[in-house]
């Protein structure tokens, strides 16, 4: 169910989109108030406005009715434990801070460190 809500949502998203960005703004509205090819669209000089408004009206209803909807079906999930979530390192390789790591005199000796 989530996997088909979360599809729906995608293409809901990408036509919500698209209609957006084929509106005109307000400003388009002056050149074809005077007869500059507004008898040449496809939804007439004024059905244009009100059948993409209201288009863009459902779709955008529908992409905040899934998003509050996909958010609670994944807020109501538990994770599952991750085993790389506690990465400390187990306490008996830590050499405790008080004890000296005494050197041999052999790897003086061969050290590259110079004297």
């Amino acid at each position: 169910m989530y996997e088909i809500l979360l599809v729906i949502y995608l293409v809901v998203s990408l036509a919500l989109i698209g209609m957006i960005l084929i509106q005109q703004g307000k400003g388009a509205d002056m050149g074809s108030s005077f007869g500059a090819g507004a008898s040449a669209t496809v939804f007439g000089s004024s059905g244009a406005g009100n059948f993409m408004t209201k288009t863009t009206t459902i779709l955008a209803t529908v992409f905040f009715v899934l998003s509050i909807v996909l958010g609670s079906l994944t807020a109501s999930q538990i994770k599952q434990a991750d085993e790389w979530e506690n990465l400390e390192a187990p306490a008996s390789t830590v050499v405790p801070a008080n004890q000296d790591v005494p050197a041999s005199e052999e790897s003086q000796n061969n050290s590259d460190v110079p004297n």
